[in-house]
């Protein structure tokens, strides 16, 4: 039982997974009913509409988990009265996983490879010494920089906050993330979504990267312009694109993106189930034990920034 001291805690939508209330109580808190709460762990970040209505007349609320990093779409309700925090970083091992398979099997060849019907000529290249551009510094980049440490790469890092990053060669502010993509055998976007990054991938910058580079996308669909990436590829403009996340998504049955043979497509599984009830259950009984002591949380969300 928890003592009377314990941190009550809301749990919601009512589709909550009944594992989420077992973090809460595993980080030493109670649930409760919203009215009786001083904090709420909410498990849909895509239901913001539920999300407002709770919140309308609950200011005894103070603090809100979010179970995503994106929180695009509940970032209007995000403000200074309330602490907010999201899954920033809980599944950035995953997501940098994915990334490097997707880089891999790109840079190597594996999507024309795997769709063949007969022996084909060799074709591919290393990543080992490459130019790796990343467009963000947060924990998928941090995460992906452990993994590509063996193979020797020259990286680049484009983030808001400039700043020195173990294992990478250069830093550079976010405005100048265009100025990166000339000579990069791989650009990896792994940065939140915001109205500065939406479509920051498009033709023009798409004509700046190298004509064997590959786009690795494993943070939301709208950072690219999905038709000017068709254009690309069909262009041979760029080596070729691993996506994970697409715009629109899902992506329909006859889009060209399909029948494309230097595109690989993820269907937005940087993380699974099986791998994020452990690592979100984890992040939800550190807070709530955190909040229990008046420690700073894990994963707050910057209401200025928006992520």
């Amino acid at each position: 039982m928890p003592s009377t001291n314990a941190p009550r805690v809301a749990l919601g939508p009512s589709t909550a997974p009944t594992w989420m209330a077992d973090a809460i109580h595993e980080g030493g808190g109670e649930v409760v009913d919203v009215a009786d709460a001083q904090a709420l762990v909410w498990a849909d970040g895509r239901k913001a509409d539920e999300l407002e209505e709770v919140l309308q007349d609950a200011d005894h609320i103070d603090w809100v988990q979010l179970p995503f990093a994106g929180i695009e779409k509940v970032v209007h309700l995000v403000d200074d009265d309330r602490t907010w925090t999201c899954g920033k970083g809980v599944y950035a091992e995953p997501c940098a996983e994915l990334a490097l398979t997707l880089a891999l099997a790109g840079l190597r060849g594996l999507g024309k490879y795997a769709r063949a019907s007969k022996w084909t000529k060799p074709r591919g290249q290393n990543l080992f010494g490459a130019r790796v551009t990343i467009l963000g510094g947060g924990g998928i980049a941090e995460a992906l920089l452990r993994m590509i440490r063996p193979f020797d790469c020259h990286v680049t890092v484009v983030r808001n906050r400039v700043q020195d990053m173990d294992g990478v060669d250069v830093v550079v502010e976010a405005d100048r993330y265009a100025d990166c993509l000339p000579g990069a055998d791989l650009v990896v976007l792994a940065l939140p979504l915001t109205p500065d990054t939406e479509g920051m991938i498009s033709r023009g910058e798409l004509e700046m990267m190298e004509p064997h580079a590959w786009l690795i996308n494993l943070a939301r669909g709208a950072h690219v312009v999905t038709d000017d990436l068709v254009w690309a590829l069909e262009n041979k403009i760029i080596g070729g694109a691993g996506l994970d996340v697409t715009h629109p998504e899902p992506l329909p049955p006859d889009h060209p993106l399909w029948s494309m043979n230097n595109c690989i497509i993820t269907p937005h599984v940087g993380n699974t189930p099986e791998m994020a009830v452990p690592l979100l259950s984890a992040r939800i009984s550190a807070n709530v034990r955190r909040y229990s002591r008046g420690e700073a949380l894990i994963g707050l969300i910057d209401p200025e920034l928006g992520y």
